[in-house]
């Protein structure tokens, strides 16, 4: 018997070996290849929110830049290890951020990039200054949750309070919580935290009868001004949050919210899709109030889903959706915007570089330890390198069909994808998986307090 078994370690052990120094291989050229976009960000957009690749210059979000790459980007450089060019970057932001700034700015995105960057930072970094800057951003960003509601409204000036846009959609409403219930931990002041969380349930408690929320609502009236259901863009970091909120909190609201929310999601989205090889799974439209089916498509946000599910502990319906993602981004090579599964025909073919489809594998590798998740990865960064990579950076795509480059490289290339794809592949201990909780931005919170 002891004969056996050491012949199967001999057998296997060159396997291993192999499997690990690939991993090595790809995690040092995702580090490479961060270096050579972020290379490109310095030459041509430094001190601006983001570069556009093609034209050489830069993109600011409003009036004034907000350092949207630098502050998204430096928990990245950290976990890679860059440290000098961390350093660098670290001592820009704390010399130049500042938000005492007269513009509108969009409080979902402000909170999820820069707010929940700061706040990581800051765990990172043991710097007070990030923290310091992160609670005076939340307190800018307060006067949003101002409605009759309790929901935020979508706008609001930095510097004046005013607030503005008042049909938001359940990801501005309910993707704050994370950050804003860090900020209160960490300050000792509860009313981000109860600000925050009194948006979510609010949002919750307008769910239909049936369970599923819509895609568009007043905050100052409560009514639905779309009632279109998925898991997609305006609606995807709400389920995801009513989850991590429960995670990282211990709260047993949001885990009662995510466990009536997820019973709603898989009996009127999901959809069982036959094909001659297997029965796919897949997660489509319908309508919130009927739970009639309204559309069968299916796209690269929605891509987050299979990383939510495997957290949940449901990794038979994670897997399957997983499968069905990489099928999606096999059709052309990389992953479009939105797709039809029924059809399978690309319905909106840009793709800005997102990251989710990456963070779901690098969850289920997480969670299997199966290596066809690694090839998975190997296959998808291979595409994109192939596809995205310019002389000085990285280029979302107009068409994933074409491969025609647009002049876009979002600071999420930082954050998420480039994080993603070298977590996927770094060794476990780089990152204590089990103690952090990622933002939808992918910023990793811990719970310190």
């Amino acid at each position: 018997m002891t004969k056996i078994v050491l012949l199967l370690l001999i057998l296997l052990l060159p396997v291993s070996v192999a499997a690990q120094s690939n991993k090595r291989r790809l995690a040092a050229e995702v580090k490479a290849e961060f270096l050579h976009a972020w290379t490109g960000y310095k030459k041509y957009a430094w001190g601006h929110d983001d570069l556009k690749p093609l034209s050489k210059t830069y993109h600011d979000w409003y009036a004034q830049p907000l350092l949207m790459t630098p502050v998204d980007s430096l928990d990245t450089m950290i976990i890679m290890g860059l440290d000098e060019e961390a350093a660098r970057t670290q001592a820009y932001i704390l010399d130049n951020l500042s938000f005492d700034k007269d513009i509108d700015v969009q409080n979902f995105e402000i909170t999820i990039r820069i707010l929940g960057g700061l706040i990581t930072n800051y765990q990172l970094t043991n710097d007070k200054r990030f923290l310091n800057l992160a609670e005076d951003l939340g307190k800018r960003l307060l006067p949003v949750f101002n409605s009759p509601t309790g929901m935020p409204y979508r706008y609001v000036n930095l510097k004046t309070g005013k607030v503005r846009n008042p049909v938001s959609n359940p990801a501005e409403t309910g993707t704050l919580l994370l950050e804003f219930g860090a900020l209160s931990k960490l300050t000792g002041n509860p009313v981000f935290y109860d600000k925050a969380k009194r948006a979510l349930v609010e949002t919750y408690n307008r769910r239909s009868k049936i369970g599923l929320v819509g895609e568009w609502i007043n905050v100052e009236t409560g009514q639905w001004t779309n009632t279109d259901s998925h898991i997609s863009g305006a609606i995807d970091s709400y389920y995801e949050y009513l989850l991590k909120c429960s995670v990282l909190f211990a709260d047993p609201d949001c885990k009662r919210m995510w466990n009536d929310s997820i019973t709603a999601i898989n009996k009127y989205l999901a959809d069982e899709v036959k094909t001659e090889i297997r029965t796919e799974l897949w997660y489509g439209h319908a309508d919130m109030n009927t739970g009639a089916r309204t559309d069968s498509t299916y796209g690269a946000l929605d891509a987050f889903f299979p990383a939510v599910l495997a957290l949940s502990g449901d990794l038979t319906r994670a897997k399957r959706l997983q499968d069905s993602s990489f099928a999606m981004w096999k059709h052309n090579d990389i992953e479009p915007e939105v797709f039809d599964y029924r059809t399978k025909t690309v319905k909106s073919a840009g793709y800005p570089l997102r990251p989710e489809i990456i963070e779901s594998t690098y969850y289920l590798y997480h969670y299997t330890k199966d290596d066809r998740y690694l090839r998975m990865g190997e296959q998808m960064w291979r595409d994109f390198v192939k596809h995205c990579r310019t002389d000085e950076a990285y280029a979302a795509l107009k068409s994933v069909v074409t491969k025609e480059k647009s002049d876009s490289m979002q600071s999420f290339l930082f954050a998420e994808t480039f994080k993603y794809f070298y977590l996927l592949f770094a060794p476990p201990e780089t990152l204590d998986f089990k103690n952090v909780v990622f933002n939808t931005e992918a910023h990793p919170i811990r719970r310190t307090w």
